[in-house]
């Protein structure tokens, strides 16, 4: 019971670190529906579903082995995210600069913003480096097969119920009035900030 108490804590404090997830949630349920966002939210939790699954299966190992792996998935994901963050500011950029009709800022279908969610947390290498070292830290070679996949189980429930409140508080009434008001604005900050996430991901391991 100690080793789930513990999971979950630690599990609750990576949610709550503001991130590509953490963004794309709060920028679809302000922007669009609720319903959509449950979407992202969904695509959100089968990344996490996945990237568990590998830890569970020796992710720490393969990391420590293939070096250039763990090189190869921060540059792909850095571009990913970047090039969402520049679709946000050319919205923000050809948006009025007056209040006026909530924009949807994510012209795709339920479907597509599932796919959104999940690529989003799939290109996140931090999700990467947690599941293969501190998570797999915790799991060690004394933890049964029953035990392990019932941590797998404890962190995708916390991970579709965290990223679940996060949508709903950002689809208030209050919080889509102030998006109506500061939509270029609101838009454009998502933006900078996936696209810096990107660079980051991409230029942290050079120096730059």
């Amino acid at each position: 019971m100690s080793l789930f108490l513990t999971i979950a804590l630690v599990q609750l404090v990576a949610l709550m670190s503001p991130g590509p997830d953490f963004f794309f949630v709060s920028q679809t349920a302000v922007s669009r529906t609720r319903r959509q966002a449950m979407f992202g939210v969904i695509g959100i939790t089968l990344g996490v579903m996945i990237w568990s699954a590998l830890a569970l299966a020796g992710l720490q190992l393969v990391l420590q082995r293939l070096a250039w792996l763990e090189r190869l998935i921060s540059v792909a994901g850095g571009l990913y995210l970047a090039w969402m963050g520049l679709k946000m500011l050319r919205g923000a950029m050809k948006a009025p600069a007056v209040a006026g009709e909530p924009r949807q800022v994510l012209q795709q279908s339920d479907g597509a913003t599932l796919r959104a969610g999940l690529l989003t947390n799939l290109s996140n290498p931090k999700v990467v480096i947690y599941f293969g070292s501190v998570f797999s830290a915790f799991l060690g070679d004394r933890v049964d097969a029953s035990t392990r996949w019932g941590l797998w189980a404890l962190v995708n429930v916390e991970t579709l119920l965290w990223f679940t409140l996060v949508a709903g508080v950002f689809a208030l009434p209050a919080m889509r009035r102030g998006y109506l008001r500061l939509s270029r604005w609101i838009d454009g900050l998502a933006g900078a900030v996936f696209v810096a996430f990107g660079l980051h991901l991409i230029f942290a391991k050079r120096g730059i």
